[in-house]
């Protein structure tokens, strides 16, 4: 896959996924108010959704290339040497 079609197929599930969690998110606390009247079974749905979101995002992310980015960064940050608190240095 060509990296401008992966990165638009990373931004359309990362999308997906965040609307997707919100609605979930939005149902859930729209359910708890009684004089709404929505289906009780519903929300266990929307609950899941939340969870479903989440992983439409992270497999945009991943598709996108903004996960090795994300993981790059973590890696230099705690084994870089440039970076990591060096108990070497002792003051005499």
């Amino acid at each position: 896959m060509k990296r401008k079609t992966a990165m638009r197929l990373g931004n359309a599930l990362m999308g997906l996924g965040l609307l997707t969690m919100v609605g979930g998110v939005g149902y859930s606390i729209l359910n708890q108010l009684p004089e709404l009247g929505l289906p009780q079974f519903l929300a266990h749905g929307a609950i899941g959704s939340i969870f479903i979101g989440a992983i439409l995002w992270l497999a945009g992310a991943r598709v996108g290339g903004r996960e090795r980015v994300a993981d790059r960064y973590w890696w230099v940050r705690h084994y870089d040497s440039r970076c990591a608190n060096s108990k070497t240095h002792r003051h005499s």
